[in-house]
């Protein structure tokens, strides 16, 4: 009887056989229970302005110390951190690092500036058991934890987190279940993950504006009114697309992006524009 085993950590809800690793690369079956194949395991580790996170109302002028792992659970073709979020563990370097020794990292680095650990790169929630674990510890150590997310996580889970967390930022990548669904993702969730930690902790969305996929007007001003039903204070980053990965449209006219920033104004107090 080939028995599967279903991960519930976020909305692919993947059903696993025995050794079958899901999704995003990273959560496996293994004897009847989901294991974390990225527990630990970080590729990229480097202390960074707050800002490029980025979180424009959070500390502003502190460093951070990021860390990222590999795997993602979307799918996006224009993916910028895409050699290690698309990759599996045996296709990338590794360092392993336990929660323990990235919090004594972090203290070294307060010298520099450094204010806490912001989880990062490839897409982080998919290394829960590793964040929640450093994000205890941190909590005991004045340490702020960070999570710069595209929010597909489920609710209990995220529920976990939300006590440990300072700050996040949060990809909304579209405004419409056809965009999610294209990348991968679901718009529902996103939105669910906005709302639940701007609630507690200090929020900023970002939205790279891909052309196809996120550029569209009317759509940019329902995202907008969403937005600014939950706190009108909510900052929102009007990021530029340049081609990356798999995707070859030209980047994104600038003047698109400065009218969706005049649309988003019309109900956001707090609107910036990036990579420009």
């Amino acid at each position: 009887m080939n028995d599967r085993v279903t991960c519930q950590l976020c909305p692919h809800y993947c059903k696993l056989s025995e050794g079958q690793i899901g999704f995003c690369g990273a959560r496996q079956a293994d004897s009847g229970k989901i294991i974390s194949l990225n527990y630990g395991k970080i590729t990229s580790l480097a202390l960074d302005p707050i800002e490029k996170k980025p979180l424009a109302y959070y500390h502003p002028g502190s460093m951070i110390l990021s860390a990222g792992s590999f795997g993602c659970n979307m799918a996006c073709p224009f993916c910028q951190n895409y050699s290690i979020a698309t990759s599996k563990r045996e296709q990338v370097r590794i360092q392993d690092i336990t929660p323990e020794e990235l919090i004594e990292l972090a203290q070294v680095e307060k010298a520099r500036g450094n204010i806490g650990i912001a989880f990062t790169y490839n897409e982080p929630l998919i290394a829960f058991d590793f964040i929640l674990d450093t994000a205890k510890l941190a909590q005991t150590e004045d340490l702020k934890i960070i999570i710069v997310s595209n929010g597909q996580i489920n609710q209990p889970y995220l529920e976990q987190l939300l006590p440990y967390v300072s700050a996040w930022n949060i990809d909304l990548k579209s405004f419409s279940e056809t965009g999610y669904r294209k990348l991968g993702g679901d718009l529902k969730t996103v939105l669910k993950t906005i709302e639940l930690t701007q609630a507690v902790a200090h929020v900023e969305v970002t939205t790279l504006v891909v052309p196809g996929i996120s550029d569209d007007q009317e759509e940019m001003r329902a995202q907008a009114k969403y937005l600014a039903s939950l706190n009108p204070n909510l900052p929102l980053h009007l990021s530029r697309y340049f081609p990356c990965y798999k995707y070859t449209e030209p980047a994104t006219d600038k003047m698109i992006i400065r009218e969706l920033k005049k649309i988003a104004e019309q109900y956001l107090n707090r609107v910036r524009l990036g990579n420009m």
